[in-house]
């Protein structure tokens, strides 16, 4: 009953369905699957995702965490994404940059690092040993927040290595979106991404209280 929830319950999901993202040329469609592992954090009910093959319902009950899994080592020089996303209950805006603040409906990182540390790391590397290191970089794309679209936001958790890109602001409805990830670096970073190693998804309403209803899907990295 809880894996149908949305999509029983959305006129969003159908219309994400019946109008998938743009292809990208030569792309990767990446599956939600049993790839995808679960982070949570202490003393912060999880937030429930609902992986069903190239969609992924989320629910956030004033809870927070992500799942995350490697890139697939096809995907590895991707430089721009495609998705799309609908979100049916939305969280308020809130300041991206403070800490214990910052609560989105959807968040989806991009995580990238040097070509030594990625061979290093492996298939299987740990996203938060991944996070800590010095030569990792992420964007992180998000739906949330108060800021204009393309609006970029120093990560509070990742100073000097993170940044959100706001895509849309706190809000419903339901969009098919393209990422310019190599633009997004050199503007966040100064410099062009290298080695694109690990992809997270995460909803955030623990700060608020409040509750989110969204849908991810058609994932591709080209």
């Amino acid at each position: 009953m809880q894996r149908r929830w949305f999509l029983a319950g959305s006129a969003l999901a159908a219309a994400s369905l019946a109008a998938p993202a743009r292809a990208l040329q030569d792309a990767t469609q990446v599956a939600f699957d049993a790839a995808w592992q679960p982070i949570t954090f202490r003393r912060i009910p999880p937030t429930r995702f609902l992986p069903e093959g190239r969609r992924l319902g989320v629910v956030a009950e004033a809870s927070a965490s992500l799942i995350w899994r490697p890139v697939p080592e096809e995907a590895r020089g991707a430089r721009r994404a495609t998705w799309r996303w609908s979100v049916a209950a939305s969280v308020p805006p809130t300041d991206l940059g403070r800490k214990g603040g910052d609560d989105r409906n959807l968040a989806l990182y991009f995580v990238f690092s040097d070509a030594a540390t990625a061979a290093r790391a492996g298939p299987g590397g740990s996203l938060r040993r991944l996070l800590g290191n010095p030569r990792v970089r992420a964007l992180i794309q998000v739906w949330g927040g108060e800021g204009a679209p393309g609006t970029i936001v120093a990560s509070p958790y990742l100073p000097g290595r993170g940044v959100s890109v706001i895509r849309r602001a706190a809000g419903t409805g339901d969009h098919a979106e393209e990422a310019d990830l190599a633009a997004d670096h050199v503007r966040a970073f100064g410099t062009a991404p290298e080695v694109l190693i690990g992809l997270a998804v995460s909803s955030d309403a623990d700060d608020t209280a409040t509750r989110v209803e969204a849908l991810l899907a058609d994932l591709t990295l080209g």
